[in-house]
């Protein structure tokens, strides 16, 4: 039995590797042929965090613009989010101010306080950069997000990290921690 359940939205453009992401936190294994999500697509993992029993609910919401009027009513109910980008693809960046908004839209009451992470992925692609870490990090700074983390799901780096800061900022709000 789960001492606590958290419900994560992935959301952020299409192609910037969310399924792919979630796919290594699940099996470990990198899947570099992922179909393209549609509407929404639901996880359970369960973690140990600070010995206690975590059950993750993540979900991946499709980032095709052709789904994002459902968003609001996947993001009912939620512990957290995490925004995802592309470093290597400016625009999947500066569609961040549409992404968050939307994903408010979702929210009832205090939703300024809700974790929420950037992640830039593709961090294997660095040679490609198109999205300093000091421009990222600024964004999420100055949007009040919880933090900034880039990763690899190709070769598995801060993977792990993103969902263990994920879920111990959730467990930090509910006061668990």
């Amino acid at each position: 039995m789960a001492d606590a359940m958290f419900k994560i939205v992935f959301f952020g453009d299409g192609g910037v590797g969310k399924t792919t992401l979630i796919t290594r936190y699940l099996t470990g294994v990198f899947k570099s042929d992922s179909f393209i999500t549609i509407g929404v697509d639901f996880h359970v993992k369960k973690v140990d965090i600070d010995g206690k029993r975590v059950s993750l609910q993540i979900w991946d919401f499709a980032g095709e613009d052709r789904f994002r009027f459902l968003m609001p009513s996947y993001v009912i109910g939620a512990s957290g989010g995490i925004f995802m980008f592309d470093i290597t693809r400016y625009t999947s960046l500066k569609n961040f101010n549409d992404w968050i908004e939307i994903f408010k839209k979702g929210f009832k009451g205090d939703n300024h306080q809700m974790p929420v992470l950037m992640v830039g992925s593709k961090l294997d692609l660095e040679y490609k950069r198109a999205v300093s870490r000091e421009e990222a990090f600024e964004i999420a700074k100055k949007n009040n997000l919880f933090g900034y983390i880039e990763c690899s799901a190709k070769n598995g780096e801060n993977v792990g990290e993103i969902f263990e800061e994920i879920a111990r900022l959730m467990m930090l709000k509910a006061g668990l921690i």
